[in-house]
């Protein structure tokens, strides 16, 4: 069964309640978990919008990391499943997801799913469905 379970994590409820079922899940199975957040790297006008510097929004977004990955760390603890946290940037946050499971030898990808749909999905694009299409580790959606 499986061994090690990759949780992405982008700090909303939904994945802060995947977070806590892939640690029962981990506890059950005996396995290991490694949580991982992935930075979005915008471009220089993405930046202007917002009115950031890359330093600053660097700064920001690490902070934001480590909460994330400090709930996950803190699940993990209370279900006493081994947890390491990691963060990744990138532009495409799914090729980083992907990269991070193989890299880590993970036999399993859990991670939520907002459920986007019409419209909405098509504009936003999902990770997880991008996950789930390119992926030949097997991938647990938690809607």
């Amino acid at each position: 069964m499986f061994k090690h379970i990759l949780v992405p994590t982008d700090g909303s409820k939904l994945s802060e309640k995947a977070i806590k079922h892939a640690m029962q899940l981990a506890s059950q199975l005996e396995a290991r978990v490694t949580a991982m957040h992935v930075v979005f790297r915008p471009s220089s006008n993405q930046l202007d919008l917002l009115g950031m510097t890359a330093g600053e929004y660097d700064k920001a977004r690490a902070e934001s990391a480590q909460k994330f990955l400090q709930y996950a760390k803190g699940a993990a603890s209370a279900a006493r499943v081994a947890c390491d946290a990691r963060q990744a940037s990138g532009d495409h946050p799914y090729k980083e997801i992907i990269k991070a499971a193989q890299k880590n030898g993970c036999d399993l990808i859990l991670m939520a799913s907002h459920g986007r749909h019409g419209i909405k999905g098509f504009l936003l694009g999902s990770e997880t469905q991008k996950v789930l299409t390119h992926s030949t580790i097997p991938v647990l959606v938690y809607r």
